[in-house]
């Protein structure tokens, strides 16, 4: 007889020897560096970008109702007043998570009758809320516009683009400038999930957008509070009227709790730090990581803080992590389902947090790696 949970163990057992099994692996982060097992390792795999720090967190609120109904703290209004502001639109809403951001609008915006057009890399966050969507979905080859234009010229009541402003798994930028053009010749809304982008690139961090001259081009636009900011919460921001219908009908909004208020005062004295100094440190550490790694003979297409270096297969990819693991860099190996079978890759995440020092050890290690896996 079989038992009960057979079909679990089977599956585990698949995953595994495909070499795409995952675990949990608990961590200290220490400024750039991470503890794993006792072990001191250079952080090479962190989201926060500006390393902006925490302050000692108060004593306040800790758990509060939905916003709807007992939760809207006062210091909501603030922020999403500077986060509109910031975006140059009329209003902001802040969810719990920027994935809950990207399920609570592109969930209700396309109707049924719509077309959804959406990049064929884009995050799982956005792959999943399109699914929940009554609207007909078409993906778009990466970043390819003549392959949008011929979707785009398919006959629907609304068409949306969606795209990622900086692409998390590949960290190239999204072609806006020729995306917007398209999307203003077919009478196309663009909605633009910038999690990456946000507070990195752009006058004062104001985005993908912002940086390639087509703010005033998106027509919806989904950030994250947790990267480069470094707190807690996703957003969105737009016209005061979408705003309005979010509050109103959006299902992962409603009818969930509301960020504890310490959090988001945090990301408030975080908004008004001096961002800008630590933005320029980050830039000057990605240029020294690209230089250093393109002169050993790394193939670095990125112009962001994700840097790939891909590996191909995903055994190798978990054996080159594991030797710079051993010897003192973490940068994790990335397999499908996050990527395609066969493009596994180190996902390198440059920060303001690392110098010199750590990014010329760092760039050292992958030279030794480089030559041992054959990939110099």
């Amino acid at each position: 007889m079989k038992h009960k949970f057979s079909f679990v163990n089977n599956r585990l057992t698949k995953i595994r020897r495909d070499n795409l099994y995952r675990k949990l692996v608990s961590n200290k982060i220490l400024g750039p560096h991470v503890i794993i097992r006792g072990k001191r390792l250079i952080n090479l795999s962190s989201n926060d970008y500006l390393g902006l720090g925490f302050n000692k967190i108060p004593t306040m609120q800790t758990q509060s109702s939905s916003r709807l109904v007992a939760g809207n703290d006062f210091l909501f209004e603030r922020l999403e007043e500077k986060l509109a502001q910031h975006k140059s639109q009329e209003a902001a809403l802040i969810f719990p998570t920027g994935y809950m951001a990207n399920l609570g609008i592109i969930s209700i915006l396309p109707q049924k009758n719509d077309l959804i057009l959406s990049d064929e890399l884009n995050h799982a966050s956005i792959i999943d809320s399109c699914k929940l969507s009554e609207a007909r979905k078409i993906i778009y080859k990466h970043n390819d516009i003549y392959d949008l234009e011929n979707k785009l010229k398919k006959r629907s009541v609304r068409k949306f683009v969606i795209t990622e402003g900086i692409f998390s798994m590949n960290g190239d930028f999204a072609r806006l400038k020729e995306i917007s053009d398209l999307c203003q010749k077919y009478g196309a809304y663009l909605i633009l999930d910038d999690a990456h982008g946000d507070f990195v690139v752009g006058r004062d961090g104001r985005g993908s957008a912002e940086n390639k001259h087509v703010a005033n081009k998106v027509d919806v636009y989904i950030s994250s509070l947790s990267k480069a900011l470094g707190t807690f919460g996703g957003y969105i921001s737009s016209k005061r009227q979408i705003v309005d219908l979010a509050v109103n009908t959006s299902r992962p909004f409603i009818y969930t709790s509301a960020l504890p208020n310490f959090l988001v005062r945090l990301a408030l004295e975080k908004f008004s730090s001096n961002r800008e100094q630590k933005r320029k440190k980050l830039w000057k550490n990605i240029k020294y990581f690209k230089t250093g790694l393109e002169s050993l003979g790394y193939t670095i297409p990125s112009e962001s803080q994700i840097m790939p270096i891909i590996i191909g297969k995903e055994k190798k990819a978990l054996e080159f992590g594991k030797y710079l693991f051993d010897n003192g860099v973490f940068a994790q190996p990335i397999r499908y389902p996050t990527v395609k079978l066969g493009t596994a890759r180190i996902r390198i995440s440059v920060t303001a947090l690392l110098n010199i020092d750590l990014i010329t050890k760092s760039i050292d290690v992958f030279e030794r790696a480089g030559k041992k896996f054959g990939i110099l």
